[in-house]
């Protein structure tokens, strides 16, 4: 796939080169057409851009600023300025701006203050010569030449106005921004006048609603009995009071939890258990502690005796027990003591606790309703205050209004008046030239270029390649005649001029071998050899397919290139309904073709030396009433295979192969047959026909010749060459005529 591409982009790159050279081939071929054309389209520009009114210009540049300039401060504020923090309004203001400097009130008032109503040129333009033209029609043809744009990222607005007269173009564009600088001015004088009065018709009401808030806020307070407590005060005071009451009510109930424990405590003692009596540890009485410690010493000294062995009747041991005995009596009263001091504590706490919480609830109570004074009390200050700043608002707005009438400051200026315009801005004389020029060159190139594409005859080697699909043997140069040749600037003397419009281009190759249709024959020759070598052509029919395109020249020069080369060449003219061969050499036709296959006549007999060295000609003869059975005769058949016996090469004239049949005939009996077309004379159509005659009927084509080429329209590359080739080519000089007598001196 790669390499399709690939090969797809080298076919179209070397495509190209052909593409720009058949371009230019066509320039130079119709360059009379395109020359004519760019002329026409040149001096009709430039006729029209002489003949056009010139027009000129003026000028203006004027600096928007979407906020009205400040000059008290950015303190004081106007009620004309506009929000210029967004791009969008920005944008908006502008588009607004341009629209207001084109807008039917300034346009009406320049023409109203410049009485343009009069003006003649205005009156011509609307057809009112003898009246008084309208101020909205005047006003229009000023919108029409006027011209509004915005400099690029900036606040800069430039105002054309295009006029054939200058010096009323300054004036009609001094006016128009005059007239527009006064009338925004106005619009914000006018403006801030109208804020003004509004504003001072608010202040009474405000006023009567201020003095109504202030007085419903008084009447609440004294109503309310906060007038010498404001209500701030009134709820600090009620909050530290509650968080002080929240504090002793925290203490107390910390007391009562420390006092409840202790009851418990000593509730869970078992006055008859020892073992539960260092629970006492948590009871802080030092009473007790010592009361539990002797308890403890009289049990040790009651154990020891006991472990000494001494009975439970041993006096000391009685005397042990009853000193135990006392100490725990002594303990569980006292216990019992504590006990009932902590219960008479926990009561009081009890009770100045639900005391405390008593006070509480009645604060929260409070809280409460002074929150819904406080409600009350912040919407009348609000409204008071609402009232209070609404009116010193509207009173410092009325003052800034006031101010901003007095000062006429304007948001609007003009950095560069309207000055006299010195050149006109059209016609753009080399500008429209210019375009001329380049639009003539197009519409030449583009005419010449569809010239030649309609051309459909056949004018380069290319031709014959692509559209008749036949090997290209040569091209054959334009042999000019006498007219021609002097429109090319040859400078000939009159005899000169006279040999060679009858001299016989067909003998150019013996007469000048040097000249350019000398050396295009060699070139067909060595074609025609070497397009088989190893099997070469011995008999060669020349044909075209129309007539009148070279057939018998094309014979000729090849015939004698032939024999030059050393061949024995014989020129055999078989066009019997109109002979040349005979004419070119000078003969007589008497004796021909015709006379040996009707007639008496040998063959060899009729056949006639010429002057070139190894070349004969053998000539049609008498005019046949049948040429077409003749040559497909199996006498002529004999005829040419033995003239084969005695010549190398045979060159055989014949007519065109389209409007006759003796070609196809004679393509049969031929080892090829070489096709001659006539460049930019013979189409592609007939000359394919003709190529499809011969293939038809089995005739071997050789190869095509172009013949009449004109090699100065620089479209045949290497094959120009041939009109220069050597010094004394054949445009040079002509030779004499060649007549009976010449040939038979040479």
């Amino acid at each position: 796939m790669m390499m399709e591409i690939d090969a797809e982009r080298s076919d179209s790159s070397s495509n190209e080169p052909h593409v720009l050279a058949g371009a230019l081939s066509a320039l130079r071929k119709q360059w009379p057409l395109a020359v004519a054309i760019l002329g026409l389209v040149v001096g009709t520009v430039a006729f029209l851009t002489l003949g056009m009114t010139p027009v000129y210009q003026a000028t203006a540049t004027i600096l928007f600023d979407p906020n009205v300039p400040r000059p008290l401060g950015d303190q004081v504020q106007t009620v004309v300025a506009t929000d210029g923090s967004s791009h969008l309004n920005n944008k908006e203001y502008y588009r607004t701006q341009m629209w207001m400097i084109r807008s039917t009130r300034v346009l009406t008032e320049v023409v109203q203050k410049l009485n343009l109503v009069k003006d003649p040129y205005f009156l011509k333009k609307l057809n009112r010569e003898d009246e008084t033209a309208t101020v909205e029609a005047v006003a229009e043809i000023l919108d029409e030449h006027l011209e509004v744009e915005q400099i690029r990222d900036s606040r800069l607005v430039v105002v054309k106005y295009r006029d054939v007269d200058p010096e009323r173009a300054r004036r009609v564009l001094t006016a128009l921004v005059d007239t527009y600088v006064q009338k925004n001015l106005d619009d914000i004088f006018e403006s801030a006048t109208t804020a003004a009065d509004w504003l001072r018709s608010q202040l009474d009401g405000l006023w009567r609603d201020l003095e109504s808030s202030e007085m419903a806020l008084h009447e609440y307070k004294k109503r309310k009995n906060i007038l010498s407590v404001s209500m701030d005060d009134q709820s600090n005071m009620l909050r530290q009071e509650m968080q002080q009451l929240n504090q002793v009510l925290t203490q107390l109930r910390a007391r009562r939890e420390h006092i409840s424990a202790r009851v418990e405590t000593l509730n869970r003692l078992v006055t008859t258990d020892t073992s539960t009596f260092p629970a006492l540890e948590l009871i802080e009485s030092p009473v007790l502690q010592k009361l539990r410690e002797a308890h403890v010493i009289a049990d040790q000294a009651l154990q020891s005796l006991m472990e000494q062995g001494k009975g439970e009747n041993h006096p000391e041991v009685r005397s042990a027990r009853a000193a135990r005995d006392t100490t725990l009596a002594a303990l569980v009263s006292e216990v019992q003591n504590i006990q009932k001091a902590y219960n008479s504590e926990l009561d009081a706490l009890n009770a100045e606790i639900a005391g405390v919480e008593a006070l509480y609830r009645q604060a929260e109570q409070r809280a409460l309703g002074l929150n819904l004074l406080e409600i009350e009390h912040n919407r009348l200050l609000r409204a008071k205050e609402k009232n209070e700043k609404l009116f010193s608002l509207v009173v410092e707005r009325s003052k800034e209004t006031d101010l901003t009438r007095m000062l006429k400051v304007n948001n609007i200026r003009v950095v560069d008046r309207p000055q006299l315009p010195k050149k006109p801005i059209r016609p753009n004389v080399p500008l429209n030239l210019a375009g001329g020029l380049i639009g003539g060159v197009i519409l030449g190139f583009a005419a010449a270029l569809g010239r030649e594409r309609l051309d459909r005859t056949v004018k380069a080697p290319e031709d014959i390649e692509q559209q008749l699909r036949q090997p290209f043997l040569g091209i054959l140069p334009q042999v000019e005649d006498t007219k021609s040749a002097s429109k090319r600037g040859r400078r000939r003397s009159r005899s000169d001029e006279g040999r060679a419009a009858s001299s016989a281009p067909e003998l150019i190759t013996h007469l000048r071998p040097t000249s350019g249709i000398a050396e295009a024959a060699r070139a067909i020759r060595t074609n025609v050899t070497f397009m088989s070598p190893d099997k070469p052509h011995r008999t060669v029919l020349v044909t075209s397919s129309a007539p009148a395109e070279g057939k018998t020249m094309v014979t000729c020069l090849l015939a004698v290139a032939m024999a030059q080369a050393g061949q024995k060449v014989l020129i055999l003219d078989c066009d019997l309904r109109r002979p040349r061969v005979h004419r070119v050499f000078g003969m007589g036709n008497d004796v021909g073709v015709t006379s040996t296959l009707i007639g008496p006549a040998d063959v060899l007999g009729a056949i006639r030396e010429t002057p070139v060295e190894n070349l004969s000609v053998l000539t049609a003869g008498p005019l046949p009433p049948n040429p077409a059975e003749l040559l497909h005769s199996e006498a002529f058949s004999r005829l040419l295979e033995k003239l084969r016996g005695s010549f190398d090469r045979i060159i055989i004239d014949s007519p065109p192969v389209v409007p006759v049949t003796d070609a196809a005939v004679l393509s049969t009996k031929c080892d090829g047959a070489i096709l001659v077309v006539r460049a930019s004379k013979t189409s592609r159509e007939l000359a394919r026909r003709g190529v499809e005659i011969l293939k038809n009927v089995g005739g071997r084509i050789v190869g095509v010749v172009l013949n009449a080429v004109d090699l100065e329209s620089n479209q045949y590359g290497y094959y120009q060459r041939y009109s220069y080739y050597g010094k004394d080519g054949y445009y040079a000089s002509s030779p004499a005529p060649v007549t009976s007598e010449s040939m038979t001196d040479a």
